[in-house]
């Protein structure tokens, strides 16, 4: 396994694990997910208008931990055996990258998991960035890849123009970690891409309660 670790500006870091997950169980799980878990694709809301999502997507976490983004509010399923068990091997990932942060006890578990299925390249994940205040300061964001490799950019906000930004290629069973004040100064994003196959994102978070917007994932 390749760990690529790296610094951005303003105290930002991330970290790829690439393969995270051995093959056969990355296919293995993406097969199980694309059959087994109840996809939706739902409308929302932007700049005044309704569109319905280049993508499908699923929401499962702890009860209460609703989901809320652009007019649209998600309503967790429960975890299942699957899900539960990557949700733990993905926290006991992150406790052990070797980045300044706070050790795993003074953190929140995962409470939540984002699942996105890009059917084709002609699905694709909008820029953003996740730091509504239902996630706290600093939030750690982990997303797991399955299937196709796909394209993700990670680029500064507008004040940090000059910044570089970074285009990684998050494969079959990666594990993409973003830490620190990733999500104050920077966005990301999966561009179109001809060619591409279906992928499965899973993004682990903490929601905390009562909070008015959640973003979007990865």
């Amino acid at each position: 396994m390749r760990t690529r670790i790296e610094h951005l500006i303003e105290g930002g870091w991330f970290a790829l694990l690439d393969p995270w997950l051995p093959r056969a169980e990355a296919d293995a799980l993406f097969e199980a997910l694309r059959a087994g878990v109840a996809w939706r694709q739902d409308k929302i809301k932007l700049f005044g208008s309704e569109f319905l999502q280049p993508r499908l997507s699923a929401w499962y976490g702890d009860p209460g931990a609703a989901y809320t983004y652009s007019g649209l509010t998600l309503t967790p399923e429960p975890w299942s055996p699957p899900l539960a068990e990557l949700r733990a091997r993905v926290e006991s990932a992150c406790a052990e990258l070797p980045v300044a942060e706070p050790p795993r006890a003074s953190r929140p578990a995962f409470n939540s998991v984002l699942l996105n299925y890009y059917r084709s390249g002609a699905d694709s994940m909008g820029f953003h960035a996740d730091a509504e205040k239902e996630l706290g300061p600093n939030p750690l964001i982990a997303s797991v890849s399955l299937g196709a490799p796909r394209r993700f950019v990670i680029k500064p906000a507008r004040k940090w123009k000059d910044a570089p930004a970074v285009e990684l290629e998050l494969g079959g069973g990666s594990l993409l970690v973003m830490g620190g004040t990733t999500q104050h100064h920077h966005r990301h994003g999966v561009p179109r891409q001809r060619g591409a196959g279906p992928r499965i994102n899973l993004t682990f978070r903490h929601i905390l309660a009562q909070g008015p917007r959640a973003g979007a994932g990865t």
